[in-house]
């Protein structure tokens, strides 16, 4: 559904009412393209103190926007405040943004290099958690359609682990992403021969498949060389079949909560899976007092038991194979809760644990990653059918003041399907426009 508000905030007339009135200015969001594959101008490279990784500008480079110490109109900024360690040194941070945060282009792209607070030296700890704070309110007041967020990386380690994810959020593709905390690992990353399609040999299967987010994960993955299997319910088969075809994919009609479902999966792949996206999910929304217990179980069945039962199956056959990539649906519901939702927040937060458990003792063990996206507010059917004022309050409750899309969380799992995202992991990510609920 159009967003009528949003084309309105765009017109001359619709800017003076909106500023009169007080009212979100929400700005159009600047989306990947094969034409627009990245921002529109340099990247300024800033150093806060004396910064405790390597490799920084080198990793930059890999954004594919031409670095710079100093630029009047930057398309992005990073800051190196990883040697921050006490409160005195978040002067540095102040010192070195304050006389640039203007200059930022529209849609421009703020990234903060931070390091993991130490849990034996306080001080450090403190400057280093302070720097979540800062980037979390940045975000909420840069406005334009830009963003902000704070990428951690372990002290004394590479910036050469967090390629992948400066790739991504200094890109197109991290639209609707702005006021997150991304904590990496050491891992190295494993090589990508091809940049422009980085899952090419790999086999992706993606659950709920047939419209919505699904199709928009099944399209984007396809579009990077994977070779997808699109699964949904067999009441689906038709409009599952439309989208594999489209995509040249494989459709798999099949009831994840089938007991034999991991079964099913395994032997549509028989090379095994470089690519597990749990998506689907349903949705019995009412008041906990009003709640039958069938509603209840039918939601943590689908979104919930079903994932870990076959994500379970899945490792322990090898079905995923090393170096591949489990990503889950949660959603901001399973993080700031929401009235007559307490099945399906109650679902959503427990993707939430069993990304961060199993993340670090699957990568150790099976050589293969865990994360999960967040959505917000996302245009789709669903929403669509919202009451008017729900919608728009929906909309409005975030920093960027609008919806996402579908391929706003596509894109997120694509990231964290790429070969070289190795460092990534047990990480919740929150596609979401910054929403104003939840942490």
């Amino acid at each position: 559904m159009a967003d009528r508000y949003l084309h309105l905030t765009g017109t001359a007339p619709g800017r003076f009412l909106s500023r009169r009135l007080g009212l979100p200015q929400p700005a159009p969001l600047r989306r990947w393209t094969l034409e627009t594959p990245h921002l529109d101008g340099p990247l300024l490279h800033l150093t806060a103190g004396a910064s405790a990784v390597t490799g920084v500008a080198e990793a930059l480079r890999t954004s594919g926007l031409p670095v710079a110490s100093r630029t009047d109109r930057p398309a992005a900024i990073v800051l190196d405040a990883t040697g921050v360690a006490t409160a005195a040194g978040l002067g540095d941070v102040h010192a070195a943004l304050h006389p640039v945060i203007r200059s930022l282009a529209p849609g421009g792209r703020i990234v903060v290099l931070g390091t993991v607070p130490s849990p034996d030296h306080h001080h450090q700890a403190a400057a280093q958690q302070a720097l979540e704070g800062f980037v979390r309110s940045l975000g909420k007041e840069i406005g334009r359609g830009s963003t902000v967020q704070l990428v951690r990386i372990p002290g004394g380690a590479s910036a050469h682990a967090a390629r992948s994810t400066l790739r991504f959020l200094l890109s197109p593709r991290s639209a609707y992403v702005s006021g997150q905390v991304i904590e990496l690992a050491s891992a190295a990353p494993d090589p990508v021969a091809d940049p422009a399609a980085p899952l090419t040999g790999r086999t992706a299967l993606v659950t709920g498949a047939a419209r919505g987010i699904g199709a928009a994960v099944a399209s984007v993955l396809a579009r990077d060389g994977a070779r997808v299997i699109a699964l949904d319910v067999p009441g689906a088969r038709e409009e599952l079949e439309r989208t594999a075809d489209r995509l040249g994919a494989t459709a798999l009609p099949l009831d994840i909560t089938a007991p034999d479902a991991a079964d099913r999966i395994a032997a549509a792949a028989p090379d095994g899976l470089g690519v597990l996206v749990h998506n689907a999910g349903i949705t019995r929304d009412r008041r906990l007092a009003n709640m039958p217990a069938d509603r209840w179980a039918s939601v943590i069945e689908v979104n919930l038991d079903s994932v870990l039962r076959t994500t379970d199956e899945l490792l322990k056959a090898g079905t995923i194979t090393r170096g591949g990539r489990i990503v889950a649906t949660a959603s901001i519901a399973g993080i700031a809760g929401n009235t007559g939702q307490t099945n399906y927040a109650a679902s959503k937060a427990g993707i939430i644990g069993l990304v961060r458990s199993l993340g670090p003792r699957a990568a150790a063990d099976h050589g293969v990653t865990v994360n999960a996206v967040a959505p917000g507010f996302i245009e789709t059917k669903m929403t669509a059918a919202v009451p008017l004022f729900i919608r728009e309050a929906g909309r409005r409750m975030n920093s960027l003041s609008q919806g996402g899309l579908p391929v706003d969380v596509a894109e997120a799992v694509a990231w964290f399907a790429q070969p070289d995202s190795t460092a990534v992991n047990g990480q919740v990510l929150r596609v979401c426009g910054q929403s104003l609920l939840g942490a």
